[in-house]
């Protein structure tokens, strides 16, 4: 499925205000939520899967704990998601997190399936995988696109296998954003997916 799948990527971030970018596999980019929305449907609906990250944080933990509900998760660092740029991401992913994937849906010419688990994706062999791109600190970029860029490529050199690579992984239970946005356009109908975390990419400069 390699081959023929496409890849994407969106830097989440204000379009007003410039601070959106996005990049897909296919050497097309953009700095628009809706031109981003007509790429990926186009390619469903030429029945290619399609692979799409979102540079925000998609899923928290929901410890049992209350003094661990803001803690970074495994893999953050110093850069967590309760805190500075994670805040901000997360607040705009939101929104437009959700907009894409209700503007992506509205545009296919017959139903496809999204997928928060690899296996089941690749076992398909259609349809929208859906995760999540990290990329902080030194790895930024110059540009909103080049982000995308930069954490598409690494999703593409973790193939075939991008589980391996997954960067956060956390061990209490999670509240999934990203199972929300679907609930929420209909990508889903099972609650399930809002306990369901996603596979994290996470750019880093000193990767192989």
């Amino acid at each position: 499925m390699t081959n023929h799948l496409l890849t994407a990527c969106a830097d989440i971030g204000s379009v007003a205000a410039g601070n959106f970018g996005w990049w897909s596999s296919d050497g097309e980019s953009g700095r628009e939520l809706s031109t981003l929305a007509e790429s990926i449907a186009d390619a469903l609906n030429d029945e290619r899967p399609v692979a799409l990250g979102f540079e925000c944080p998609l899923f928290v933990p929901f410890a049992e704990n209350e003094l661990q509900l803001t803690r970074a998760r495994p893999g953050e660092g110093n850069r967590p998601w309760s805190a500075g740029a994670g805040c901000g991401a997360l607040a705009t992913g939101l929104v437009q997190v959700a907009w894409v994937l209700r503007a992506i849906r509205a545009s296919l010419k017959s139903p496809r399936t999204a997928h928060l688990d690899w296996e089941a994706f690749n076992k398909s062999r259609s349809g929208l995988f859906l995760w999540e791109a990290f990329v902080s600190g030194k790895d930024k970029s110059s540009t909103h696109v080049a982000d995308a860029q930069t954490a598409g490529e690494a999703f593409t050199k973790s193939l075939p296998n991008p589980g391996s690579i997954n960067a956060v992984a956390c061990s209490t239970p999670v509240y999934s954003l990203i199972g929300a946005a679907m609930l929420r356009t209909g990508w889903s109908q099972s609650s399930e997916v809002l306990a369901q975390a996603c596979l994290v990419i996470k750019v880093s400069a000193n990767a192989a």
